[in-house]
């Protein structure tokens, strides 16, 4: 009974801390900007390497959780400093206006709070992004599938996450949810035309067509 009491309690400062800061607009704007970055990371390396013929799953698996933990960290600890900063600047505006010190108060713990949330929001978010599109080559390395499948399912993967932040955006702005779920995958399927097209075996087309036409 004591250990539910102090869940609830727990639960009912995280919801009174979310109330005072606005901690939900911060976390979903952090949540699908940091996503969608981690959607076309992880497509251009998953692209680039199999555009340079790499066909080692372990190697792109090594690129994709690297990159991963890269944007994880990043993300967590460049948040957390940047909403550091402004939420102690607004806190100090607060202090100044009720001529009064704000330490150990609800607000400078829901400032804290704030911070750590929205760091952990935006490190979280671009990595398991990430992660997902990397699942098929583990499965691969494993000897289950093979490696054009894993490629094949990785892409859709990434596709599907940005469907799904489309969609959800589209959820929040009370618009048209299919059509801004096709709008982020359009920018996937123009992030990948881009990558191919750069690439050799692009480069390479784009003569064969100059040349043909000449």
């Amino acid at each position: 009974m004591a250990l539910w009491d102090g869940v609830r309690g727990r639960i009912g400062r995280f919801k009174r801390y979310v109330r005072i800061t606005e901690a939900d607009e911060v976390a979903r704007r952090y949540f699908v900007m940091n996503a969608f970055d981690g959607s076309l990371t992880i497509l251009g390396i998953v692209l680039g390497t199999s555009l340079l013929r790499v066909r080692e799953p372990r190697v792109v698996i090594g690129a994709g959780v690297g990159a991963s933990l890269a944007m994880g960290m990043s993300g967590f600890f460049g948040t957390y400093l940047t909403e550091r900063a402004e939420r102690t600047r607004e806190l100090k505006k607060l202090e100044r206006a009720m001529v009064t010190q704000l330490d150990e108060t609800v607000w400078d713990e829901a400032s804290s709070f704030v911070s750590i949330w929205a760091a952990f929001v935006d490190g979280a978010s671009p990595a398991l992004t990430a992660f997902i599109a990397v699942v098929p080559f583990i499965i691969c390395h494993m000897g289950l599938i093979g490696f054009e499948t894993a490629l094949a399912a990785s892409v859709v993967l990434v596709f599907a996450t940005l469907v799904f932040l489309g969609a959800y955006l589209g959820h929040i702005s009370q618009e048209n949810i299919p059509i801004n779920g096709m709008r982020m995958l359009l920018v996937g399927i123009f992030t990948a035309l881009v990558i191919w097209l750069l690439s050799e075996k692009g480069v390479e087309t784009a003569a064969a067509l100059i040349t043909s036409t000449a």
